[in-house]
């Protein structure tokens, strides 16, 4: 039975939310007056002005002539589009690494404890260094570029892809959408069939992502033209170093909850699928996978928010997210360090709760799936 709060701890809460509020008035209030004694004028009005500055990558349209706020929204999808890489090839990365851990095979097991021990006690910036200039900085010129399998192209101004060209895009939209609506009870009717909580939650993105692909009209391939490279869509390389830095880094600490959770469930468990005839990865993937899932999901979303604020360390390659702009291009041409200080936290702080909220649901989603 829940307890619930005397009076004396309901008054103690309310006078400790009154001194909060109190001192954050406060601590206003004296930087309110610190900036009209120094006639230093406050507010946000200054997003609307003229940046006269380039943003090298970008995934919306840009022109020197452009306000402060359209700046600030391609540096949030830089930083959104950089985070999201991270956490899906982490994920991927950590999960193998941490089963790697617990093979029986000797070289397997030890090479990825090396490669833990060896991320988890370098420092982060340092990898991400390491990564553009030691890697990235030594490949050969774009008229030497590396061809890789499928069409891309790989040289020293970073890796260029194809790019799928749609027939339509209003008529993509729309058979998304009516996918996502029709899957919606065929998901209800996979789970009474049984179907585990992992692959219900991939019927959806699956089915999207086919529909997508109906929809593509030709695919435009990188070529060399000249000196640069024509069509396709480049990587540039600080995304690229940026990215392998965040994602290894976050993957080595992954790999070590997954293991951990692993271990947690009943060694019981897998004797007992073996003793029905279950090959050692139907064991992994039906068994212990899932009851572990629940042991590693809230540590990994501490994982997940330190990836996006960890993001913030591509002003050390020059990748044009948040930080990087906005507290230093931005704030240097317009002397608001406390304006452009509140908005970089404001945004990083809702980037933080949505990132929780989204993880703290699939958990309980999970928890009531397999109580």
């Amino acid at each position: 039975m829940t307890r619930r709060p005397s009076r004396q701890a309901r008054a103690a809460q309310w006078l400790l939310l009154l001194a909060v509020i109190a001192a954050a008035w406060f601590l206003a209030s004296m930087a309110g007056a610190n900036l009209a004694r120094r006639h230093i004028p406050f507010g946000f009005g200054y997003l609307a002005g003229k940046a006269n500055f380039d943003i090298p990558f970008r995934l919306i349209s840009w022109s020197v002539g452009d306000t402060y706020f359209r700046a600030l929204v391609i540096c949030i999808l830089n930083t959104l589009l950089v985070s999201a890489l991270g956490v899906v090839t982490a994920t991927l990365l950590g999960f193998l690494v941490g089963v790697m851990r617990l093979s029986i095979n000797w070289l397997v097991r030890n090479l990825a404890l090396g490669f833990i021990e060896l991320i988890r006690n370098t420092p982060q910036l340092v990898q991400i260094i390491f990564w553009y200039v030691a890697v990235l900085r030594t490949l050969p010129g774009p008229r030497q570029s590396i061809m890789l399998p499928g069409g891309m192209l790989l040289n020293i101004r970073g890796l260029y892809l194809p790019t799928p060209v749609f027939g339509s895009h209003a008529a993509m939209l729309c058979l998304i959408a009516l996918a996502l609506l029709l899957a919606t009870p065929l998901v209800w009717r996979l789970r009474l069939r049984g179907m585990s909580v992992g692959a219900r939650s991939l019927v959806l993105p699956l089915l999207g992502v086919a529909l997508a692909v109906v929809s593509i009209d030709h695919v435009e391939l990188p070529r060399l033209q000249g000196f640069n490279i024509a069509g396709g869509v480049q990587v540039i390389p600080e995304l690229v170093a940026l990215w392998a830095g965040l994602s290894i880094y976050a993957a080595a600490f992954i790999a070590e909850i997954v293991r951990a959770a692993i271990l947690s469930v009943h060694k019981g468990q897998r004797e007992a699928a073996l003793s029905l005839g279950l090959r050692q990865r139907q064991v992994l993937s039906k068994i212990i996978l899932p009851q572990a899932l629940r042991v590693i999901i809230p540590p990994l979303t501490s994982q997940y928010l330190n990836i996006v604020k960890s993001s913030s360390l591509g002003a050390a390659v020059a990748y044009p997210e948040l930080f990087a702009m906005f507290a230093g291009t931005v704030m240097q041409q317009t002397d608001r360090e406390i304006e452009t200080m509140v908005i970089l936290m404001a945004i990083f702080l809702s980037f933080s709760l949505t990132t929780s909220a989204a993880m703290n649901w699939y958990n309980r989603y999970v928890a009531l799936r397999g109580g």
